[in-house]
């Protein structure tokens, strides 16, 4: 019979075998969406490896070293009850407690479909003096999580974003600036404990100044400690110092803390022995980064070699090892007892911790509603322009244009219930008709709804519609709405217009508070997170 209750470590200790305990540190990922075969075939790992956690994607198609290659990604409605019946099953198989890991930075609908979302990290970077919303969001999130069986929310990114051309980061940091970093990330921490449910921290030691996208090669980062020290650093050191229980280690080069080696920190002594615990005085789990990252899993093509040079860096779990056997045998045949034992003891009470806060009878998940709009109307933020000069908007007649395929989507439909206006789309088909028809008209609001959330090929805008954008700034007095990640607004000559507001999210609770802000019955509380 699977022993399904997690035992006391010092009972654990007596009756794991060595290869039962290097188990313990590996957590392979689990998808969701996967055939009833890849289940049983990770049903077997399971129970024949005992490994000691899983972490959830929504497909395989779907993880971003995937992804990138732009496989299909298959969306499925049951996305969520198909997981939670997974979590059940796997648990079964197990014959020790699983510890079940998601990435949920801004909610289970980072990876589950229909689930609720809550906004990115920049839009709460935005934030002033409101930390009560983060402690919620975080909370919020951690109930969610508990529902579907999930333990450790591999959240949240303290990553002080301070390269506008980041690949990878961007959106999902607070902001630039090392206090509001810290500042937002403590209070999401909070929230997530509230409920039971354990963070980790990352991608130590600081993923944001970067313009290479880690899972798809090692980003490297040339600068000295000692600015490592005041500020890509300063979230970590603060964090842990208030007892953060897991802090993951990112696929980056930082030759400066690697005594001038160019290796991934996720698999430097230097980094982790040395810098996290030794120097940080870290003492809690140490997670890697998912190794099945090409920065670190191309330059090891012997299997199991880079699950043992991930453990004997310092990293107690490993992260999408996707060589279990062959990682167990290797670390089983070179491992130091010491160090072993060490990595099992902490892994095991990152586990007592988390398995007293399961729900047996599980809930519905929160309604994010009415804290996103709360969200929404403390981060609206005015980059450009005053507020007399909407005032005196309002008086003239205008016209809308956006790039939203719903010409009359929430912004502009919630404007019209106030003032007439009429609205155009920019798109392919931006005609000379419509040219024609505007021509006259002096004044536009300009909503845009950036594609894409990432700053690769413009953030999805093509060539002619920054173009027509552009001379519409250039020849108009234009007012512009974005919807969507701030430094987008690069993308544009938004100098040149009259004013400038970021609503930073798409839904509709986001657009009915620009709208709001628009006719003057909302005010722009929020400040820019970082500089463009």
């Amino acid at each position: 019979m699977p022993m399904n209750s997690l035992l006391a470590y010092s009972k654990a200790r007596t009756q794991l075998t060595k290869k039962e305990k290097i188990g313990q540190l590996f957590m392979p990922a689990a998808f969701i969406n996967d055939t009833e075969e890849e289940v049983q075939a990770l049903e077997q790992l399971i129970e024949e490896y005992h490994v000691g956690g899983l972490c959830f994607f929504h497909s395989r198609a779907s993880a971003a070293t995937n992804y990138e290659g732009k496989k299909e990604v298959i969306y499925n409605e049951q996305s969520f009850q198909t997981l939670q019946k997974l979590v059940k099953r796997y648990q079964k198989k197990s014959k020790y407690r699983l510890l079940i890991a998601i990435d949920a930075e801004w909610g289970l609908a980072m990876r589950i479909e229909n689930t609720p979302q809550y906004p990115y990290a920049i839009t709460l970077g935005a934030l002033q003096d409101n930390l009560d919303l983060v402690f919620q969001v975080g909370k919020n999130i951690a109930h969610d999580c508990k529902q579907a069986g999930i333990h450790y929310n591999l959240a949240p990114v303290v990553d002080i974003n301070n390269n506008p051309d980041n690949p990878v980061i961007g959106y999902r940091s607070f902001g630039e600036n090392k206090f509001n970093v810290t500042e937002k990330s403590m209070e999401f921490v909070k929230g997530t404990q509230s409920e039971g449910v354990v963070c980790s921290i990352k991608h130590f030691p600081g993923h944001g100044d970067t313009a290479v996208d880690s899972h798809l090669g090692l980003p490297v980062i040339t600068k000295s400690k000692e600015e490592l020290l005041e500020n890509e650093l300063y979230p970590f050191k603060e964090l842990i110092q208030h007892g953060v229980d897991s802090v993951m280690v990112g696929h980056l080069s930082v030759p400066s803390l690697s005594n001038g080696e160019y290796i991934s920190s996720s698999i430097s002594k230097d980094i982790i022995k040395g810098l996290l615990r030794n120097e940080m005085g870290y003492r809690g789990v140490v997670i890697s980064d998912a190794l099945n990252m090409h920065a670190v899993s191309k330059h090891y093509p012997n299997k199991g070699e880079l699950e043992w040079v991930a453990f004997d860096a310092g990293n107690d779990i490993l992260c999408f090892a996707e060589h279990i056997a062959a990682g167990i045998e290797m670390i089983l045949d070179r491992a130091n007892d010491e160090q072993l034992e060490e990595s099992f003891k902490r892994v095991w009470k990152l586990k007592e911790k988390v398995i007293d806060a399961e729900v047996e009878h599980p809930t519905g998940l929160i309604n994010p509603n009415k804290l996103n709009e709360l969200i929404a109307k403390a981060s609206i933020t005015l980059v450009q322009g005053s507020k007399e000069s909407f005032e005196d908007y309002r008086k003239n007649r205008f016209v809308g244009i956006t790039n939203n395929p719903e010409i009359n989507g929430p912004f502009f439909r919630k404007i019209n219930e106030s003032i007439a206006f009429s609205s155009y789309s920019i798109s392919a088909a931006f005609s000379a008709s419509i040219k024609e028809e505007i021509a006259e008209e002096e004044n536009i609001i300009l909503s845009l709804f950036p594609p894409q959330i990432k700053p690769t090929n413009n953030f999805g805008f093509t060539m002619a519609e920054i173009q027509i954008i552009n001379e519409l700034i250039s020849s108009k007095n234009v007012v512009i709405y974005l919807f969507g990640n701030p430094y987008a607004l690069r993308v544009f000559d938004y100098q040149n217009s009259l004013a400038v507001v970021l609503a930073y999210q798409d839904d509709i609770a986001f657009q009915k508070v620009a709208a709001g802000h628009f006719l003057g019955r909302l005010p722009a509380k929020g400040k820019l997170p970082v500089a463009l």
